[in-house]
């Protein structure tokens, strides 16, 4: 068995004849293997790449497996990155995550016509109508907060409810 003179390839003129040699036989096997659409030209430079970055981990000797390996490896991953590319272009998004400019001015304006709505609501009402539905109190706590009875605080919130939908079309709240 023939021992190798040189332990590694990090020499760069060991390193450019291994370039010389095999650079074509791995792009054309990554070609062959995979076609032209995921770059084997560049895959095949990324392996030379990586044969660079551990030349002091990789023997003359082994140089060519290594970097068929890498090379293979690499377009593996390009094959599982375009898969996941893929999926997420056959996905349609949400419609309500769809926000187009006319809907966002007219989300605008509906919340400019809530705001001068609340406006117009009397302070026992909106008081609370706000502690109930944007702090989620229940009427017997609001009662406590304000120091009434539960039914004017149902009275204060319903009304104010009423108030509302008179002055905003499709207005509901849960």
């Amino acid at each position: 068995m023939e021992k190798s003179l040189q332990k590694d390839v990090c020499d760069e003129s060991l390193f450019a004849s291994i370039y010389e040699k095999y650079a074509q036989n791995l792009h054309d096997f990554l070609y062959y293997k995979y076609g032209d659409r995921l770059n084997p030209g560049d895959k095949a430079q990324d392996a030379f790449a990586k044969l660079w970055e551990n030349c002091k981990k990789v023997t003359a000797d082994k140089a060519k497996s290594y970097l068929f390996t890498i090379g293979n490896n690499l377009m593996l991953n390009e094959v599982k990155h375009q898969k996941v590319v893929l999926k997420y272009q056959n996905e349609t998004p949400n419609a309500c995550d769809i926000e187009n400019p006319e809907f966002l001015l007219e989300k605008d304006e509906y919340l400019k016509k809530y705001q001068n709505a609340l406006a117009n609501l009397s302070e026992e009402q909106r008081v609370a109508f706000m502690l109930n539905k944007v702090e989620g109190k229940k009427h017997e706590e609001i009662a406590q907060i304000l120091g009434v009875t539960r039914k004017v605080v149902e009275y204060r919130i319903y009304s104010a409810f009423d108030q509302l939908k008179k002055e905003l079309e499709n207005f509901r709240v849960k």
